[in-house]
């Protein structure tokens, strides 16, 4: 049976993979995004075209906007909501925690609202690893506490999950949490450390290391998120929380390691303390993804790394191009 999807932060990094491979698979879908200033609104609006050649619309529009919300899953009679639009980073939030507040937190009041009024559509929604917080139990389980966020996203994420619990068991609408575990690859976002080292590796400029390297990351190749997340919606359960990782959690040296051989070129690093709102390791435990929705990934970070600079020399030159 063919799915109706929206997808909110469809022009995001893991919104417009998912949108390419859904579509390609024959559902219906339609993505919403704000398009804003975080980070390059070039890179998004570049997401945006890609879509469009595959067929994809893209509604220009905040997730507050609750009617236009509502008016959207009524005129295209969508079955699922796949909401991914969210304002991301940590650092970004010792600044504008008013961002957070707005778009996390109110937006995802806006969501629960919409599909309230549709109790029928199905809501799969992006959490995080960063709810994990100060866990110091190793690979995390969705069955741990999560009651000791760093950082204010983390806090929003796990509030995420307690309103869509709450409004589960007030109207019964479906609804499913996804805990993304760093996820990367060809146009990901360039907040993100990977990208940023890769950046600047390439550019022969210095690269800051912090805790002196001494953190582990458990990467996820995009292709594997997107995998996890099909797998989610083709559930459509009741109301879970499931881990989407690669379970491999790999040393920060490690990954600096890997980008310099597929650049080719050694990095200058300034090792610096460790920075508020950070996490030494995050370390996914995905035997229920495993059990329920067959999840296992696949792509390893070498090779994983390897398409991301590829696509990132071809990007950046087209961009030269451009300017």
């Amino acid at each position: 049976m063919v799915k109706r999807i929206l997808i909110t932060g469809a022009a995001g990094f893991i919104g417009s993979h998912l949108a390419l491979a859904l579509k390609a698979r024959g559902d219906f879908v339609i993505g919403l995004d704000h398009f804003n200033s975080y980070y390059d609104v070039a890179l998004k609006k570049a997401r945006e075209e890609r879509l469009a050649g595959f067929g994809v619309e893209m509604l220009h529009a905040d997730i507050r906007e609750r009617e236009l919300l509502q008016l959207a899953i009524l005129r295209h009679a969508i079955t699922h909501v796949v909401h991914l639009a969210a304002q991301a980073g940590v650092r970004h939030s010792l600044s504008e925690p008013d961002d957070y507040v707005a778009s996390n937190l109110h937006g995802f009041v806006s969501i629960l609202e919409a599909c309230r009024k549709f109790p029928q559509t199905k809501l799969i929604y992006a959490s995080s690893s960063s709810v994990y917080g100060l866990n110091e139990k190793t690979p995390f389980s969705v069955e741990d506490r999560t009651d000791h966020p760093v950082n204010l996203y983390g806090a929003t994420k796990k509030a995420n999950e307690a309103m869509a619990f709450a409004y589960h068991h007030l109207y019964k609408i479906p609804v499913t949490g996804l805990r993304y575990f760093t996820a990367y690859g060809p146009w990901g976002r360039p907040d993100m450390a990977y990208y940023r080292f890769t950046d600047l590796i390439t550019a022969g400029r210095p690269i800051q290391v912090f805790n002196e390297g001494r953190m582990r990351r458990d990467f996820t190749y995009i292709d594997d998120i997107v995998e996890g997340t099909i797998a989610a919606v083709d559930l459509s359960a009741e109301c879970e929380i499931f881990n989407l990782g690669g379970s491999r959690p790999v040393d920060l040296l490690r990954l600096i390691e890997v980008i310099e051989k597929a650049v080719g070129k050694k990095a200058i690093m300034e090792m610096l303390p460790m920075q508020p709102g950070e996490v030494l390791e995050t370390y996914a435990d995905i035997e229920k993804s495993e059990r329920h929705l067959g999840f296992k990934p696949k792509v390893s970070l070498e090779e994983g790394l390897a398409r991301f600079v590829e696509w990132h020399s071809q990007y950046h030159a087209c961009l030269g191009l451009i300017k």
